[in-house]
């Protein structure tokens, strides 16, 4: 297995095979019906799984050789450009396959159950296939033009699935809402990737990462009289696509719109996939942002400001799936918080914790709907445990990884989150830590705020829907389990060989810190192992803040169930404000569709009906008409009036030729 050629195959499986499924449902789901359709899926989801789990074991435990190679050489032009199909599968490509495939069939198979009864059920199982098959090809690419290819192809897969339920109104909506945020993001990262052509030379990434030093000290003129660095301007383009693939703050407006689609795609774009697109990047482009910390800061500032801001809006959600998306939107902060500082191991740790229980999160919040008769209001649930135990179990579980409970995934990552940005020395790092802090409080208090109300106390839906409460079916509650297993297990697994163990080592060349800015390693020498880290989290202020947040939700949504609305009386402005999401869809809304649509009706009047219509169109027909009056006049049918202009016309030419 160790040979290249084989490996090349391995590589070249595990990217065709989702998409070979995705053709056969797509173009003959006619033919092979709905079980074919879920099958061929399926299983090409799965071999892509089992594949990746082969080329982790070969680069991360085996410790093989890195591939960095060309596939297909697709373009070759005179100036020396080449555009080439390849892959580089080192040790960050390696995690992140394991990690999308995963969760990639853990929503295939939940699918089968969940979207059962649509009509459009082989659509859909040909989005999904093709959905995963468009991050493989973005996260195993070795060049920004595969890259650029990979990121757009799950902005318009993404797209289909979000306005999947088409006849909807608001599924159109959104999905073009978020097709249209996305390209904003994506404008700023082409802008980039021109810039890495015209200041390296070529789209590879090892020459680039290779030469991203020499550019320190260079700079470009943006506009007279301003002088920019490059290597700064760079990497804040590239971190302008990620804020629209990873939805930051300010284009973080799309993601919880996009709740719209079915809740598998919920689970796939926002918790291993899509979303996590532009974490991935940031990372892989780590030999670059390295040298600015001017970009460096600003990724840190934007991530914590998304962190605390958007978990703060999660108070006020009442839609189950709403919750859970403004919860992805704060944890996305956390893991650009990482990047930030430098913790770029860190944001890829959180990412694949956050994959399994935020996957598990959403599969659950779907496991309720289809028990609530597709009834998404937490106000109206109530006292689902006694019905649906393994789903309460599950989501338990995932709702403790969330808020980083000692010993669950999301504690050993977020936790190191926050203690890098305490030990980084970063302009704007005070400012990220208190942010964080507070975060983590909000995160416990609206996570079990949603769990309190939606399995505990009394039921408040109607004698219809109570009477037929039960159990999911295994189809949905398998990978439900499946996901609570990593939820659990996979921080203190991984946490001491990814992170702290032998701090930069694990991802190997794959992510290049400077020593000025290594923060884990400095986390590293207090580093005793996954138990003492438990122990002494008792005395640390992030367990503090998260069990402060757990105890209010539980004071208020169990015991005092009258404070929330004492609450919102007594703040109605601020809750005003939350509901109405800081006023940035209004805003939006307002600047730019209503600036676009006076726009747009500024250059009909004045370029399409004055000037092309009134102008150059009616303009020339009226000239014309006009020359013509005045000409007929001179077609007078007298043979003196013939004459007379003849003589006038002889005269003109002797006068020409006596003056020259």
């Amino acid at each position: 297995m160790d040979d290249p050629v084989n490996m090349q195959s391995v590589y070249l499986t595990i990217v065709l095979a989702p998409l070979l499924g995705s053709l056969a449902a797509g173009l003959f789901g006619w033919k092979i019906g709905r079980s074919g359709a879920h099958w061929a899926t399926n299983i090409g989801v799965a071999v892509s799984f089992l594949l990746s789990l082969v080329v982790f074991k070969q680069i991360i435990i085996d410790g093989g050789p890195i591939f960095d190679g060309v596939i297909y050489s697709w373009l070759v032009s005179g100036s020396g450009l080449h555009l080439d199909v390849g892959f580089r599968v080192d040790e960050l490509t390696a995690v992140m396959l394991v990690v999308v495939t995963f969760v990639s069939l853990m929503v295939h198979i939940y699918t089968i159950g969940y979207m059962h009864d649509d009509p459009g059920y082989t659509r859909f199982f040909s989005y999904t296939a093709l959905f995963t098959f468009s991050m493989l090809v973005l996260v195993m690419a070795n060049n920004f033009l595969q890259l650029f290819f990979g990121w757009e192809a799950v902005g318009l897969v993404s797209y289909l699935l979000i306005g999947f339920w088409f006849k909807r109104d608001s599924a159109n909506s959104a999905s073009l809402k978020a097709f249209l945020v996305n390209r904003v993001g994506d404008f700023g990262f082409l802008l980039g990737i021109a810039a890495v052509y015209k200041y390296f030379g070529t789209v590879d990434y090892t020459p680039v990462f290779q030469k991203a030093s020499s550019l320190v000290g260079q700079t470009m003129t943006v506009w007279p009289g301003s002088e920019w660095s490059v290597i700064t301007v760079i990497c804040i383009l590239l971190f302008i696509g990620a804020m629209g693939k990873s939805a930051q703050v300010p284009l973080h407006v799309w993601l919880p719109e996009s709740m719209e689609g079915p809740t598998p795609i919920s689970a796939l774009i926002h918790a291993a996939t899509m979303v996590t697109a532009g974490i991935f990047m940031v990372a892989r482009m780590s030999p670059m942002f390295e040298y600015s910390e001017t970009a460096l800061s600003v990724v840190l500032l934007i991530g914590a400001t998304t962190a605390l801001f958007m978990g703060v809006l999660g108070l006020v959600q009442n839609d189950i799936k709403r919750v859970v998306a403004y919860s992805t939107l704060s944890q996305l902060g956390y893991m650009t918080v990482a990047l930030g500082v430098s913790a770029y191991s860190a944001g890829i740790f959180h990412l694949m914790t956050h994959a399994f229980f935020k996957a598990l999160l959403f599969l659950g919040a779907g496991s309720v709907i289809i028990a609530m008769h597709h009834e998404q209001d937490i106000r109206n649930m109530g006292g689902l445990r006694k019905y649906m135990p393994i789903t309460y179990w599950t989501v338990l579980i995932g709702s403790l990884a969330l808020i980083g409970f000692p010993g669950s995934a999301g504690f050993f990552s977020k936790d190191t989150i926050v203690s890098a940005v305490e030990a980084s020395a970063l302009p704007g790092a005070k400012i990220a830590y208190v942010a964080t802090l507070i975060g983590v409080f909000v995160t416990a208090l609206y996570s079990f705020r949603m769990f309190f109300l939606v399995f505990h106390g009394q039921g408040r839906m109607d004698h219809h829907t109570r009477e037929h409460l039960h159990e999911s079916p295994l189809v949905i509650t398998i990978p439900l389990i499946a996901l609570a297993i990593p939820s659990v297990l996979a921080g203190v697994i991984g946490v001491g060989p990814m992170l702290l163990d032998h701090p930069g080592t694990f991802f190997g060349h794959a992510i290049f810190v400077l020593p000025d800015h290594d923060v884990l390693r400095e986390i590293a020498q207090h580093w005793r192992g996954p138990f003492d880290s438990v122990v002494c989290a008792l005395t640390e202020p992030v367990f503090w803040f998260a069990m402060a947040g757990l105890a209010v939700a539980y004071l208020c949504y169990m015991v005092r169930t009258d404070i929330p609305d004492m609450i919102v009386g007594r703040f109605g402005v601020v809750y005003n404000v939350l509901v109405d999401k800081y006023g940035f869809d209004r805003f939006n809304e307002f600047f730019f569709v209503g600036g676009g649509t006076l726009l747009g009706r500024f250059l009909w009047r004045t370029v399409d009906v004055s000037l092309i219509d009134g102008v150059i169109v009616n303009g020339t027909a009226n000239a014309v008409a006009w020359v013509s009056s005045v000409v007929r006049y001179i077609q007078s049918g007298f043979l003196y009036h013939y004459a007379f202009a003849m003589i006038i016309g002889l005269l003109f030419l002797l006068g020409w030729f006596v003056v020259a």
